[in-house]
């Protein structure tokens, strides 16, 4: 249902039962999913792609041009999932020649105030807290929460099922199942009520803390502790996520415990 008030472009593909509210701008190239509500004073630029049952707030701004000096009117886009909700004023930018698109999975929150920069790829089920900021190119596994006023720098990645507090700045890689805090950022444990919230047993959560204990609380460097844990630590899915995270790492991935001076 579109207002009268809205301005929609003849060339964009809206499902009909999208609801699209006054004062929203909706530009050419741009697809909707069905049953995804608009809310007023929306922009929606060229590239973007909207799955089914979202909920974007007003002031929020979807697709705009990168805020890269090297970008050069590329065809790009964002893709955003299902059920997605995004909230006050949040700013997502679509792609670059590096990897040509923006991406949010599905059932994600994104509260209000945050931005989402260029080339990112956010897994599914994911929360950012308000004022969160990815810049360009970072990667957001599934499950991950990011507190309030996050930000996150270029090319960094954050693992599966990770939580990182508020205000906290994401300079070093941080892997999966972890709690991130402190500055500089550290690990201060594994996200065991996360785990817990979403049906790991026990078990699992204890062999993820053990691996965990040889990588950054026995003292090992990182080659190391990786050595240690595929000698001595059964295959699992979760140990090998983890072992390949670390392996992956470009940025490096964040300290153990740091101690005040």
């Amino acid at each position: 249902m579109n207002q009268p008030l809205a301005y929609v472009h003849p060339q964009a593909k809206i499902a009909r039962n999208v609801v699209i509210e006054p004062f929203t701008t909706i530009h050419a190239n741009v697809e909707i999913g069905s049953g995804t509500w608009i809310g007023s004073n929306v922009t929606i630029m060229e590239g973007a792609r909207i799955g089914k049952n979202c909920r974007i707030f007003p002031g929020s701004v979807i697709s705009a041009i990168p805020q890269d000096l090297k970008f050069n009117d590329e065809d790009t886009v964002v893709v955003i999932g299902d059920n997605v909700t995004i909230r006050e004023c949040v700013t997502i930018n679509r792609g670059t020649n590096d990897r040509l698109k923006t991406v949010i999975g599905d059932n994600c929150l994104i509260m209000a105030y945050s931005h989402i920069a260029h080339d990112c790829i956010v897994g599914d089920n994911c929360i950012f807290s308000n004022n969160t900021t990815l810049a360009g190119h970072v990667t957001v596994g599934d499950n991950v929460v990011l507190a309030g006023m996050v930000a996150v720098h270029q090319f960094a990645s954050v693992g599966n099922h990770a939580f990182v507090t508020g205000g906290s700045l994401v300079r070093k890689d941080v892997p999966p199942y972890v709690k991130a805090a402190r500055e500089p950022l550290s690990y201060v444990g594994i996200n065991s009520v996360g785990l817990r919230r979403r049906g790991f047993t026990t078990l699992k959560i204890r062999e993820i803390q053990n691996i965990y204990r040889i990588l950054y609380q026995n003292n090992y460097n990182n080659t190391q502790a990786v050595e240690i844990i595929e000698a001595e630590m059964e295959a699992t899915s979760e140990r090998d996520e983890i072992l390949q995270f670390v392996k992956d790492s470009h940025r490096g991935i964040m300290k153990g415990y740091f101690k005040a001076s």
